[in-house]
């Protein structure tokens, strides 16, 4: 029997399956609930860790935490009545994973350190050709792709990293047996996770060298720990947690399309306010973003400014002009020694499935298909892949992810369903749907005037267009994918 935290295996990986999900993250073991309720139970969950998790896995720097409250930030069949805090942390929701595998019975169909590398689609079997890293493979007539958009980390192309005979890592891959006590740090990037990351680890090195190249705007963070009390109320009466996950679910409907002037005034405000945290003038100012909120992603932390007051924390924002073996060369020409060089540059948010070698039919190649950005239909199927949904797709970034996850979820196994009860080889979306798909999205991407903004953000492909924003509120989400759309697809 298979752990949560990745212990043993009891069985074998099958040579063949109905449906492979690849992933144990949050929407794999979504797709793999859903697909064991509509009576689907041929179907295995491959994972390349050693537990279940995803991101929540992989990602354990310090400070790591979900931006969406956590009553909302949890599955609506499983509900958590003793979340610790609004925001709960890493190993908070790495555990709450870990028991909805347990309790909804997904660890057996799971195999861990199983990293897919490639697809083919074979049109005469009408099933997917899988191959894995280790050299195995497996054949399946359906395939769900739990990857989404935080898989493939991005590594920044820096003259001279290679040569640094120091420590570096990346904060998705954070090693647990390194200690930076006392020693002279550098985080290079000033997203998420440095933002996170950089106010747990300052009190404990010698220095701490902070690279910006774009400023971001972070917002106060509304995260007391319950109370005693609170928690009692929520473990002892269920419509409590019902009207807070609903009374959450609407203050990020009403926000989450950054369309709406006062909110977006309102929330630049409250940023602004957050960086007179910073003592200093001149630091106030170079932290202070020249693009406007909502551009890019909100950030918020309570902890990030205040950081900045302490005499060993340093605002490096003149660029790095080279890496050398012991200490970086700043644009500006200083160096540096250093000691540990922290890789806090995220991921390749445009990528998603063809960070995998996938090829459909007729041969077309996702990079291909792909080639001025990825493009799915309401984010789950793409034209010329057969038999293939994805979850977390292109152009489905909005709301608590969670919540997307089950209804994409939903939505797959609805139409995999009738693939199989109908005794159908294959369906595909027709690149008709797709196109008039993709065609009113960006008209309506383009109204958010935002988003329009070049500020330097994860959300456009190389072609300029935006591949990871979803222009609507997941209420309307909900009704499109709950429509009848069996006519978007050619079924054979």
């Amino acid at each position: 029997m298979a752990r949560a935290d990745g212990g043993s295996v009891g069985t074998s990986l099958p040579t063949a399956t109905t449906v492979l999900i690849i992933g144990a993250g949050p929407g794999g073991l979504c797709a793999g609930i859903a697909l064991a309720a509509a009576g689907i139970t041929d179907f295995v969950i491959l994972e390349k860790a050693s537990g279940v998790g995803g991101t929540w896995w992989h990602n354990r720097y310090p400070g790591a935490e979900c931006d969406v409250k956590s009553h909302l930030y949890s599955f609506s069949f499983a509900p958590k009545a003793d979340w610790s805090r609004p925001y709960a942390g890493q190993p908070e929701i790495l555990t709450y994973v870990q028991s909805v595998a347990e309790q909804h019975g997904m660890l057996p169909y799971c195999r861990f350190g199983c990293e897919v590398i490639a697809m083919r689609w074979d049109e005469t079997a009408a099933s997917w050709r899988v191959s894995l890293r280790d050299g195995e493979s497996l054949t399946a007539r359906v395939v769900i792709s739990g990857i989404g958009m935080f898989n493939d980390i991005a590594v920044p192309d820096i003259p001279g990293l290679e040569s640094f005979q120091g420590t570096v890592f990346h904060t998705a891959r954070w090693p647990s047996d390194h200690d930076l006590t006392g020693e002279r740090v550098a985080i290079i990037g000033s997203a998420a996770s440095a933002v996170q990351t950089a106010p747990e680890i300052a009190p404990i090195v010698a220095r701490l060298d902070l690279y910006q190249r774009t400023p971001q705007w972070v917002l106060p963070k509304q995260d007391a720990p319950y109370s005693q009390a609170e928690l009692a109320r929520f473990q002892t009466d269920p419509e409590a947690v019902a009207e807070l996950r609903a009374a959450l679910w609407q203050e990020l409907e009403s926000a989450i399309l950054f369309d709406n002037p006062e909110m977006l005034a309102s929330a630049e405000r409250a940023a602004r306010e957050n960086i007179n945290a910073v003592n200093d003038a001149d630091l106030r100012r170079r932290l202070t973003p020249d693009w406007r909120y909502g551009c890019r992603r909100p950030l918020l932390s309570n902890l990030y400014y205040p950081m900045f007051n302490r005499d060993n924390v340093h605002l490096r924002d003149r660029g790095i002009r080279r890496i050398e073996a012991n200490g970086i060369v700043t644009g500006d020409g200083e160096f540096l020694e250093t000691d540990t060089i922290i890789l806090a540059t995220g991921f390749e948010t445009t990528r998603f499935l063809s960070c995998l070698d996938v090829t459909g039919r007729n041969g077309l190649h996702i990079s291909d298909a792909w080639a001025d950005g990825a493009m799915a239909y309401r984010g789950i199927t793409t034209a010329g892949f057969p038999n293939l949904f994805m979850l977390y797709g292109p152009n489905t970034n909005n709301n608590s992810l969670i919540t997307m996850l089950e209804l994409e979820a939903a939505y797959a196994v609805r139409h995999i369903v009738r693939l199989l009860s109908g005794n159908f080889g294959s369906l595909d979306v027709t690149p008709a749907a797709m196109a008039a798909y993709n065609t009113q999205l960006q008209k309506d991407i383009a109204r958010i005037t935002v988003w329009r903004d070049d500020c330097r953000g994860y959300y456009r492909a190389a072609s300029g267009r935006n591949v990871t924003q979803f222009p609507y509120t997941m209420t309307q989400y909900e009704g499109m994918l709950r429509e009848p759309d069996d006519v978007a697809y050619t079924w054979a």
